[in-house]
């Protein structure tokens, strides 16, 4: 084999290597997704400075892998952070009133149900229930 032969097959052989790794990189390997948290049961204390996002509508935080949003001034949703596709943390989108994932542009509704994809499975959804300051998630 002479040196050109050679570099020649060096470089094939790397791009083979580059590509393989790519690959594996965009395939979603389910196991690798966290699961949605399960058997919820905790209560937040609205008057909170920590929870302040959730006083108006629009606002959301994230408590014990759970995105909470307030959708209007009489409603809350409660959702798995976690993307069903990759895994990312979704995030509210006040305007659009849907929650969104960064990675790869899925969308939710505020019943978690896919609207568009990637993503084929809808978020966990938890129940909520407000009593004065206090909001309760639960399964």
């Amino acid at each position: 084999m002479d040196r050109k032969e050679f570099i020649l097959k060096a470089g094939q052989g790397a791009a083979f290597l580059f590509l393989g790794s790519c690959l594996q990189s965009c395939s979603s390997n389910s196991s690798d997704i966290p699961t949605a948290p399960q058997n919820v049961n905790f209560t937040i204390d609205l008057s909170k400075p920590e929870f302040a996002a959730l006083q108006g509508p629009g606002g959301y935080v994230y408590q014990n892998g759970i995105i909470i949003a307030r959708i209007n001034e009489s409603s809350f949703s409660a959702l798995s952070q976690t993307c069903t596709h990759q895994g990312a943390t979704v995030q509210f989108d006040a305007a659009a009133g849907h929650f969104h994932c960064p990675r790869h542009g899925s969308n939710f509704d505020d019943s978690g149900n896919v609207i568009n994809g990637p993503a084929g499975s809808p978020l966990q959804k938890y129940n909520t229930s407000l009593d004065g300051n206090m909001l309760r998630i639960f399964s």
